[in-house]
């Protein structure tokens, strides 16, 4: 990759340029066009630039398409470009993009409302698909339950889990439970579970009921009912929450119809974005990723690339956030407000002091 090569200041500066005017026009460079943008500074002729030019594509970082006398960077040269960009990732916007994302977050409430909001932000910003997906852990951790009796022998089980999602299910049980015992029990399940995994409350619940054979056991074995019937089943919120906005983005940038086509078609299906962001996107990490060439997960984004993080409140992971778009996209810009959105969030969720 980029770091296996030793590029002259020379040959970054001329690389960085390449890169930056193809980003900006979409076309292949000439040799000309650099020596305008360099102006004959520091020894750069026309001359200079197209030996430089050569090298660099004998190194794998140009191409020349059909006969045009203009290069094109290739993979390894936006790979590379990402590394030169280089230093501490620290979220430097423009006030006015600042503002815009300030004023967007205004009023956010719940992970899901963030997440939710983030992919539209990014999109709006971006050249590419904004996406958040939320983490398993805040899928599948209650905020709160409530239970309603339908008839007899049938509970409707709401769960609010606390990336604001919401779950519901009809529960038929071998014992008719009174209105009563429905609130006693969701009652403690909301005080004494409230934030904890629907894994951790089954173990518990079943560690209690082996153990408490007093006064709490007519309790207990209601709640372990409700509970096996399906109340907290992780199968409720099994299926991930992904918010995607922005194709029309990759539609107004792609002029070929058979790649506009295929493109679609691998994007069409959010468990493939899901797998996508789990394969490249480190629930662990903490800087910005940047990935150029997507192949590995999906063949058909090749020429694609992913700007991710996760979002978090303190140790605790909310999801993963991201920009998917083509390799012309304005990466700094891009990384600093996918940095700046998924710090936000500890900002957004902070209690109150």
């Amino acid at each position: 990759m980029g770091s296996e090569l030793r590029l002259s200041p020379r040959e970054r500066n001329v690389l960085t340029a390449i890169v930056e005017t193809y980003i900006a026009t979409g076309e292949p460079v000439a040799s000309q066009a650099l020596a305008r943008h360099f102006g004959n500074k520091d020894g750069m002729s026309s001359a200079t630039i197209r030996n430089v030019m050569a090298s660099l594509a004998d190194a794998g970082l140009l191409d020349q398409p059909h006969t045009s006398a203009g290069r094109i960077p290739t993979a390894r040269a936006f790979r590379l470009y990402v590394e030169l960009l280089g230093g501490p990732q620290i979220a430097i916007l423009a006030p006015e993009r600042l503002e815009q994302i300030e004023e967007s977050f205004a009023g956010i409430g719940t992970s899901q409302q963030y997440l939710e909001r983030t992919s539209h932000v990014l999109a709006l910003i971006s050249s590419g698909l904004g996406v958040a997906l939320a983490s398993t852990q805040e899928l599948h951790t209650l905020e709160h339950i409530h239970f309603s009796r339908l008839a007899a022998g049938r509970v409707l089980a709401v769960v609010i889990t606390k990336a604001g999602s919401v779950l519901d299910r009809v529960l038929l049980l071998d014992h008719d439970l009174t209105t009563t015992a429905l609130e006693t029990a969701a009652r403690f399940l909301n005080e004494n579970f409230h934030g904890w995994s629907m894994e951790r409350i089954h173990t518990e619940l079943a560690r209690r009921l082996a153990d408490e054979r007093s006064e709490y056991d007519r309790l207990m074995h209601s709640i372990e009912e409700l509970c096996r019937k399906g109340a907290l089943t992780a199968d409720n919120a099994a299926a991930p929450v992904i918010f995607v906005e922005g194709v029309a983005n990759l539609l107004a940038g792609e002029t070929d119809r058979d790649h506009l086509r295929t493109m679609l078609h691998a994007l069409e299906t959010k468990e493939r974005l899901i797998e996508l962001l789990n394969a490249y996107v480190d629930a662990r990490q903490r800087t910005v990723r940047v990935v150029v060439g997507l192949e590995d997960a999906i063949p058909e984004l090749r020429d694609f690339v992913l700007i991710g993080t996760t979002a978090r409140l303190g140790a605790e992971n909310i999801g993963t956030v991201a920009v998917i778009g083509p390799t012309r996209i304005q990466y700094q810009e891009t990384i600093n407000a996918v940095s700046y959105i998924a710090q936000l969030s500890g900002r957004i969720f902070q209690p109150p002091q």
